[in-house]
């Protein structure tokens, strides 16, 4: 959805705004096509995702990323004057808010099961 959002921002740009918004480097790069960075400009890869294999490790570590992104749309939000974009973002937003609490209650559910069998510090894809 934020790709699509991009693409609806950039798609039409001038040259003239492209230099003056300071996209033209990425222009050079990319031409207004869609390439998933930071807003440091360091390029998406699924080094990001971090599994383990051991559910406790891994629903916290999803709840993180919740959090992460929650907090990136709360700055966007900050700083874009666009209704159009802010609908969207708060969207975006709210849908990570709902994911962290399922998140959440999953991470719960999982304790509660691993205490029954009182193997709550074991990884139980492993350890026996």
């Amino acid at each position: 959805m934020v790709g699509t959002l991009v693409h609806q921002l950039t798609r039409n740009l001038s040259d003239d705004q492209i230099k003056t918004a300071g996209f033209d480097a990425y222009f050079v790069d990319h031409t207004a096509g869609v390439y998933p960075t930071a807003a440091s400009g360091w390029p998406y890869n699924a080094a990001s995702m971090a599994v383990k294999g051991d559910v406790i490790c891994d629903l916290t570590e999803d709840l993180a990323a919740e959090q992460k992104a929650r907090v990136t749309y709360d700055n966007i939000l900050r700083l874009s004057d666009d209704p159009d974009v802010n609908d969207v973002i708060r969207f975006l937003r709210e849908r990570e808010i709902v994911h962290f609490q399922r998140f959440g209650e999953g991470l719960q559910l999982a304790k509660d099961k691993m205490n029954e069998k009182n193997n709550y510090f074991l990884n139980p894809s492993f350890d026996r």
